[in-house]
Order: structure tokens, then C-alpha cells, then sequence
């Protein structure tokens, strides 16, 4: 859901880019570190961030400084007020690389947990044959981000759709007022790493990585999600320093 990317940078990170690819293959390999953080969860604490693309699928890999996925919202009862939990990848190719309208924001892909809400109704993650019921899982979205004053000055959210408006969007999205797909891919989770596999075309792109909590409005509108805390940034200020070639 509407993962917000930027407040506070907490603490400076090593930025640097080893990147290694062999065309022949279609194979392509990067890496962006990050310096440890103290006061933050070691589940958020940014280590290295890592690309890899064999041939049209690219696998986003991001290493903490903990077990991957340990922290999650605590349940409220309630979807006003909500919290989510997201370990995000912020990339440079445009939103339609995906499918949603040309132009139109900053794409991320992110791995999500909220245990208030479900917004990938057409997956039954843990497989229980209920399709509603899913959101504590970890679980895949891309998202289209944009400027947004109202989670506060300078904070970015994912991109409302306004009332009336028809923009467009990939086949699976789930049906919220916002630039959101839920395309079903699923974040393995294994010791201090979160990863996610996903097609793409073969081309350049640039990324970076972020961890961070973020709440539902209180209101249930406009921003609909907005930042509450950024845990870290693995470039320290949001420059996409990892490159893909």
C-alpha cells in the first residue's frame, strides 16, 4: 500500500557501485553499500543492496544488519491508523516499464507487511483459500511515488489516482485510488535478507534502497499512506547510486 519514501536520513552511508555484467549471458550483477546505523532496528539497518539480472528477470536482494522481516505493525483492529512495514528499491526507469502511465512518478518496488489490511486481492498468500486476508505476510507491489506536502514538507507518497480520473495502470491492480500494483511476486526472506524476483526488459537502470514504516491516515484520504518513520536509506539521500547496466 502506499509506501512513502523520505523524512530523516538517519546516519551516512558508504556509497559506491561494484558492478560487473557479461552480455553474452544476458546475465548483469551490482552492488551498493551501505554503512551500519545504530538506534534503528537491525532488521532496517541497511547493509548492501543488491541487482541481478539474468536475461528479463532481475532479482532485488537487500542485506540488514539482522533477521529480514522481524519487524512488523502491530495489529489495530482498525484500517484507519495502520501501520506497514517496507523495505523498498527505488529505481530510474520509468512507470511504464510496468505498466502504469508514462511519466508519471518515481517507480519503486517494495516488500510489504500489515496485518490491518489486505491489498493483493487476487493472491491467497498464505494459502487458507481466503483471498482477503493476506496483508501480515510479506508480500510484492510496485508503486509510482510523487511529491505529496500533505505527509508533511518535502515527503513523498505513492501517487493518488483522483476521483473521476482513468490513467494508465497494469492489469493487476488491486483497485485502490492509487498508482499500486499488487503483481503477486513473493519476498524470500532468508537470514539477514529480503529479495524479490520480477520480469523486466533488459536495460540500464539506476536504484538505491530504503527501509521504512509508514502509517495509514487517520482519515482514510488523500494521502492515504504517509512516512512515519525512514529507518534507512542505503545512498544516505535518495541518488540512486547503483547502477545496472
Amino acid at each position: 500500500m502506499r509506501p512513502s519514501i523520505i523524512a530523516a536520513i538517519l546516519g551516512i552511508a558508504a556509497v559506491g557501485t561494484i558492478a560487473q555484467a557479461d552480455g553474452n549471458h544476458g546475465e548483469a550483477h551490482a552492488v551498493l553499500p551501505s554503512d551500519a546505523k545504530d538506534g534503528i532496528p537491525a532488521d532496517t539497518d541497511i547493509r548492501m543492496v543488491h541487482v541481478h539480472r539474468r536475461g528479463t528477470q532481475v532479482t532485488f536482494s537487500m542485506e540488514t544488519g539482522g533477521t529480514a522481516g522481524t519487524t512488523i505493525p502491530a495489529e489495530t483492529g482498525t484500517l484507519a491508523g495502520a501501520g506497514v512495514q517496507a523495505y523498498v528499491w527505488p529505481l530510474s526507469l520509468d512507470p511504464s516499464a510496468v505498466g502504469f502511465e508514462t511519466g508519471s512518478g518515481t517507480l519503486a518496488l517494495v516488500a510489504t507487511a500489515h496485518p490491518d489490511f489486505d491489498d493483493t486481492p487476487l493472491f491467497d498468500e498464505n494459502g487458507d483459500g481466503d483471498l482477503g486476508n493476506d496483508g501480515a505476510g510479506w508480500h510484492s507491489h510496485w508503486v509510482v511515488l510523487s511529491p505529496n506536502d500533505g505527509c508533511g514538507e518535502g515527503m513523498l507518497s505513492v501517487k493518488d489516482i483522483p476521483e473521476g480520473a482513468t490513467p494508465e495502470l497494469p492489469a493487476t491492480w488491486p483497485g485502490l485510488p492509487l498508482y499500486i500494483d499488487s503483481p503477486g511476486f513473493s519476498p524470500v526472506l532468508n537470514g539477514k535478507e529480503v529479495s524479490l524476483t520480477v520480469p523486466l526488459r533488459p536495460e540500464p537502470l539506476a536504484f538505491d534502497g530504503v527501509t521504512a514504516g509508514l502509517k495509514v491516515n487517520a482519515n482514510i484520504h488523500a494521502p492515504l499512506l504517509c512516512v512515519t518513520d525512514v529507518f534507512d536509506i542505503a545512498s544516505g539521500d535518495l541518488s540512486l547510486p547503483g547502477k545496472l547496466d
